[in-house]
C-alpha cells in the first residue's frame, strides 16, 4: 500500500503542500522519483538509501517509486529528503505510528542519517501554518527564530533516528533539549549609528524625509556634489518604526533565499546597490529566478546613489514594482512574484558637471547636455516620485546644539503610522492603501479640491501626480495629529513637489 507524507515546496516566497507518495514493490532494482524534479531532487534516491541502511533496511531487488504531488510544480532543493526517507520507513514497516497528514518534514539528509539543513527553511516554515500544517520536523538552524512561528508546533531533529523516536511516543530529542532559553531569545539590534542630531544643516530636507518616513514616500534629491545627499540617505533608516514580527519574517525569508545574513533583525533593510548594477541584480530574475535589490530592499529602503547614472532599462523597470509593491519575474519554465514594497531614495546631481545652480562653482554643461541628462529619468519614473528636493550646501560652522535627534523624529513618525493603521484597520501606509480607501476615509473639500486643480493646470501635474499630493497631504497632516487633511498640508506637500528638479529645469532654460 502506498504510503503518503506531507511536505513543503517553495515557489518564490510562497509555500506549497507537497504530498510524497512512496510505493515499494518487488522487481528491479531501482528508485525513481517523479513530479518535474530538478537535479538536487533526483540525487534524494542516493541521499535516503543511504540513510535507509541506517535501520538495516535493504532495498535491493526492489522497485521503490516516490512521486512528489502535485505533479505539475516543479520541485526544486533537497528539502524533500527527510519526507521521502520517512515516507519510505512507513512502508518498510520501520515505523509503526500513523503519520496525520497536517504533520510536515523538511530538510536534506547526509549519508549517514544525519539531518541538515537546506535553502528555503524559513519561508517554508512561514507558509506552513497557513497551508494547514500544525507540526514540522526539521534540522536546526540558528538562523530560524523558533520563537518568531507562533501557531505552529516546531520539532527540531538532528539525526533520522531521533525522527523515528518521536513518531512512535519516544521524548528522547537530543538536539531539542540543547536548545536553551537563551538561544531562543529575539536577537536585538544594535542602534543605528547616524543620527539626524549629527546632520547640520538642511532642515527642510529633514522636514521632507520625516513626511516620507510616516508615510512610506519615495523621495528625489538633487545637488552639487557633497552637498549631504547620501548622508541623509543613509541616516533616514533611523527615524523608521522597527519591524513588526511578520515583516521581520518576510525579511528573513527573503535574505535566506539568496544566501545573505542580516545581523539586526529589528531594524529595516537598507540596500545600496551601485549604479553598474544590472537589471537583473536590481529587480532579480536568471534562470531560477531569485530576489533582486528591490525585494531585499522590502519593509525597508532602496537608496539608488547617482541614480541618473542607471541604464534607462533598469530604471524603467521600477514601475510596476512601485506602483504595487511586488515584482513578477516570468521564465519559459515558471512565473515568480516576490514582495518588494520599498521607499525608494533616489541622489543625482543636477547635471553632468554637478554644479548647475550652485553658488560656489560655475557650471560648464549645456542646455541640451543638462536636459539630456535629466531626461535619464523618464516621466513616467518621475511620477511615481513624491517628494523633489533641492539641495544646497550648507556651512559646517553653524550651531548644532538644537538639532534634533532621530529617536525624537521617529517617535512623531510612530505616532503618524498609528494613526494610519487605526484609520485604515490595517498595517498600511498613505502611500501604500489604495486611493478610493483613503478619500473615503479622509475627503478633500470643494475649496481644497478646486485649489489643487488650480495649481495642477499651472504646473502640468498628471493625476498621478495629484493623487501623491493628496496622499501627501494626508501624512502631514498625520503628523501633527489632524483627523481631516488641512488647507496647510496641501499647500506643503504642493511646495515638496514644486521644489527639486523643477527649479533646475527653470535654471537650464535660463541658460539657453
Amino acid at each position: 500500500m502506498t504510503k503518503k507524507v506531507s511536505s513543503i515546496g517553495l515557489k518564490g516566497l510562497e509555500g506549497y503542500r507537497v504530498q510524497v507518495e512512496v510505493k515499494i514493490s518487488p522487481g528491479t532494482e531501482s528508485m525513481m522519483i517523479v513530479g518535474l524534479p530538478d537535479a538536487s531532487v533526483k540525487e534524494s534516491r542516493e541521499r535516503v538509501i543511504a540513510a535507509l541502511s541506517y535501520f538495516d533496511m535493504d532495498v535491493a531487488d526492489q522497485k521503490v517509486v516516490v512521486n512528489l504531488s502535485p505533479a505539475e510544480q516543479k520541485k526544486n532543493g533537497p528539502l524533500f529528503d527527510l519526507a521521502i526517507a520517512v515516507a519510505a520507513l512507513k512502508e518498510l514497516n520501520a515505523i509503526k505510528a500513523e503519520i496525520p497528514l497536517d504533520t510536515a518534514f523538511i530538510g536534506a539528509l547526509s549519508l549517514d542519517g544525519e539531518v541538515v539543513k537546506a535553502e528555503g527553511m524559513l519561508p517554508a516554515l512561514v507558509s506552513a501554518q497557513s497551508l494547514g500544517i500544525k507540526k514540522v520536523y526539521f534540522p536546526y538552524d540558528p538562523l530560524i527564530p523558533i520563537h518568531m512561528l507562533q501557531g505552529l508546533e516546531c520539532i527540531v531533529v538532528q539525526h533520522i533516528e531521533e525522527v523515528v523516536q518521536h513518531l512512535e511516543g519516544q521524548e528522547s530529542l537530543r538536539l531539542q533539549s540543547r536548545l536553551t532559553t537563551e538561544e531562543q531569545k529575539p536577537i536585538f539590534s544594535v542602534p543605528p549609528q547616524k543620527n539626524f542630531r549629527h546632520v547640520i544643516g538642511h532642515e527642510q530636507a529633514k522636514r521632507a524625509l520625516e513626511i516620507a518616513a510616516a508615510g512610506e514616500h519615495n523621495v528625489l534629491m538633487s545637488g552639487p556634489p557633497g552637498c549631504g545627499k547620501s548622508l541623509l540617505a543613509e541616516t533616514f533608516p533611523s527615524i523608521l518604526p522597527a519591524l513588526t514580527n511578520q515583516a521581520q519574517l518576510e525579511v528573513m525569508s527573503l535574505y535566506q533565499l539568496v544566501g545573505e545574513k542580516r545581523i539586526a533583525h529589528h531594524n529595516v533593510p537598507y540596500r545600496h546597490p551601485h549604479h553598474s548594477a544590472s537589471s537583473v541584480a536590481i529587480i532579480g530574475g536568471g534562470s531560477t529566478p531569485r530576489p533582486g535589490e528591490i525585494s531585499l530592499a522590502h519593509h525597508g529602503v532602496l537608496f539608488l546613489d547617482e541614480i541618473a547614472e542607471f541604464t534607462k532599462k533598469t530604471l524603467d523597470m521600477l514601475r510596476q514594482p512601485l506602483e504595487s509593491g511586488k515584482v513578477t519575474i516570468s521564465r519559459a519554465h515558471s512565473t515568480i512574484t516576490y514582495p518588494s514594497s520599498f521607499i525608494l531614495i533616489g541622489a543625482m546631481n543636477p547635471c553632468p558637471c554637478g554644479y548647475l545652480g550652485s553658488n560656489d562653482h560655475y557650471c560648464t554643461c549645456t542646455p541640451k547636455q543638462i536636459q539630456s541628462y535629466q531626461n535619464r529619468l523618464s516621466g513616467p519614473v518621475y511620477d511615481r516620485i513624491d517628494i523633489l528636493l533641492s539641495l544646497k550646501s550648507v556651512n559646517l560652522g553653524q550651531p548644532t546644539d538644537c538639532q534634533e535627534s532621530s529617536e525624537v523624529i521617529r517617535k512623531r513618525v510612530e505616532a503618524a503610522r498609528r494613526m494610519q493603521y487605526q484609520r485604515f484597520q490595517a498595517e498600511i501606509t498613505n502611500a501604500k492603501v489604495p486611493f478610493e480607501i483613503m478619500t473615503a476615509s479622509s475627503p478633500l473639500t470643494s475649496e481644497q479640491k478646486k485649489m489643487l486643480m488650480t495649481v495642477a493646470a499651472k504646473q502640468n501635474w498628471s493625476n498621478r501626480v495629484q493623487i501623491k499630493i493628496i496622499r501627501l497631504a494626508r501624512t502631514i497632516s498625520d503628523l501633527v495629529g489632524e483627523n481631516r487633511i488641512t488647507d496647510k498640508a496641501i499647500w506643503e506637500a504642493m511646495t515638496l513637489r514644486r521644489r527639486g528638479i523643477h527649479k533646475q529645469q527653470m535654471i537650464a532654460k535660463e541658460k539657453l
